[in-house]
């Protein structure tokens, strides 16, 4: 057990599944961990058999073990990413897993709708602390009207946006992912904004 490794909390996480080989879910070939839990409920979800919470099971340090496993696989250009779900949630088990893969020099990408964000304590100050262990941050904004929002979602996007504007203050890699539904968020005005 490495040094660091011996100093982590030993979180644990709830996970819903994992992918292998993903291709699209950040650069290169990718071992992607779908977390279990989210809040929204958006109406074209892929993933609804991820919102409900579970109780973790799975340790940071296993998680990384066995994505280690795949490596041969990521070449110089892959590396783990975190989805969901939404991973936020989970925020201290992120910390730790992408602390573990940051000593072992694996490329760290977060899959998030940046749903759970605020400035408050607790949560700023541990996002701060994922952030500095954070390569990418693949951040899906689901609709930019707020009304239209809430009704696709359940939740309006202020803190989303707010969470954008922050990760552009802080000059932290960002892709922006966006479902388009037609006739609910591809109009052009909207995909402009």
């Amino acid at each position: 057990m490495s040094s660091l490794e011996h100093a982590m909390n030993h979180y644990k996480g709830s996970i819903h599944s994992i992918e292998t080989f993903g291709s699209v879910d950040g650069p290169g070939v990718r071992y992607v961990i779908f977390m279990q839990g989210c809040h929204m409920r958006c109406q074209f979800c892929h993933n609804a058999d991820t919102w409900k919470e579970m109780p973790p099971t799975q340790l940071a340090s296993d998680v990384l073990k066995k994505a280690l496993r795949y490596r041969p696989y990521w070449k110089e250009g892959g590396g783990i990413t975190v989805s969901g779900g939404e991973p936020l949630l989970q925020i201290d088990f992120l910390i730790e897993l992408f602390t573990l893969a940051k000593q072992a020099g694996v490329h760290t990408a977060l899959d998030t709708c940046g749903q759970p964000f605020t400035k408050e304590a607790p949560f700023f100050s541990k996002l701060e602390q994922l952030m500095k262990v954070t390569d990418l941050v693949l951040l899906d904004i689901k609709q930019i009207d707020e009304s239209k929002h809430k009704t696709l979602t359940g939740w309006t996007n202020t803190n989303i946006l707010e969470f954008a504007r922050y990760l552009d203050a802080i000059h932290k890699p960002v892709w922006i992912r966006h479902v388009t539904v037609p006739g609910i968020n591809d109009s052009d005005d909207e995909l402009k904004r």
